[in-house]
């Protein structure tokens, strides 16, 4: 073979590396916890995987839309907590509502939480990662207010059902989850909205030269993600059969590393759905096998966020080689 040849097939499997390495990680990791524990494949324990994943998956999904435009939303956490406790203090007591009135309020609390996030962001021009961290203690401020500090309990079983149910043996979540996922593949992959959204990601001044409307694109995102974050709090309080002031701490870590880790370029622009799926299965595999060997959840903590920033180097890596 010579040095050509030799030249090309590196430059194949690189290509393919930089494709296919988060599926490739995926399959590896996959097999590895396969081996060090027996209960990994059980199928209680892979449905309790996708049980735990549609949480945050469904943060994920909104989170890949607002990374897209370049930007980031450090709030969702506190947003899922007050959705919440919004829901569930409709479906409580012998005056519950529908629990359908219910669910759709948690979403409002979290869309009406990423209005004013998109709006300061896209109109007023601040920076996302200080406007959500604001906004992350005001949410979670709210929550402790509006629950005075302590669980919201007693939950009616229709609405426990959205977060316990199963309908032909999947979990409720991991449908809802996937209904999620689909819409969103669609919007992003075959609708105008979608690639007015990786052409500001990719470059806002551009996409604003070429007609597009970009402050209405960002503040969007922000909203849709905002909607998400209520939907994933809504799936939280159900399962866990009550509204906890301190829900959702810790959860947009995991949703960032999920879509960073999934390929999708902090920067903007560049990512795709299909590969935040399998980041977020990734961070639910890990959390999972690491559970299941006894290892501690302060060291839990330590891999993701390793992750994390091992994810962001390959990216700032990839960028500068692009």
């Amino acid at each position: 073979m010579n040095s050509t040849d030799a030249l090309k097939r590196d430059i194949q499997i690189g290509t393919l590396i930089a494709r296919y390495g988060i599926v490739i990680s995926f399959v590896l990791l996959f097999i590895i916890l396969s081996l060090a524990s027996s209960n990994f494949l059980s199928t209680n324990n892979l449905l309790n995987v996708l049980r735990q994943v549609s949480i945050n998956g469904v943060l994920a999904v909104g989170m890949t839309y607002v990374i897209l435009t370049a930007g980031i939303d450090l709030s969702i956490g506190s947003l899922l907590a007050l959705a919440g406790a919004v829901a569930a203090s409709l479906v409580t007591g012998a005056d519950a509502f529908n629990p359908a009135i219910a669910v759709l309020a948690g979403i409002a609390t979290g869309a009406a939480c990423g209005v004013v996030n998109g709006g300061i962001i896209a109109y007023f021009k601040a920076p996302a990662f200080v406007t959500t961290l604001g906004m992350l203690s005001v949410a979670r401020g709210a929550t402790l207010l509006y629950s005075g500090g302590r669980p919201i309990p007693n939950l009616s079983p229709e609405f426990r059902w959205l977060g316990q149910g199963l309908v032909f043996g999947i979990p409720v979540p991991v449908i809802i989850f996937a209904i999620v996922f689909a819409i969103t593949a669609i919007v992003l992959r075959y609708t105008v909205y979608g690639r007015r959204i990786y052409a500001i990601g990719g470059n806002p001044r551009s996409a604003k030269t070429s007609g597009i409307n970009t402050n209405g694109i960002v503040f969007s995102v922000y909203v849709i993600m905002g909607a998400l974050a209520g939907l994933a709090g809504v799936m939280l309080t159900a399962r866990t059969t009550s509204a906890l002031p301190q829900a959702g701490i810790g959860y947009e870590l995991d949703a960032i590393a999920a879509v960073v880790i999934g390929g999708t370029s902090l920067t903007g622009g560049i990512g795709r759905i299909g590969y935040t799926l399998v980041g977020v299965l990734i961070i639910g595999m890990i959390s999972n096998g690491l559970d299941l060997m006894g290892v501690s959840s302060y060291y839990q903590q330590i891999i993701k966020g390793s992750i994390i920033v091992l994810a962001v180097l390959i990216d700032r890596s990839r960028a500068r080689s692009e």
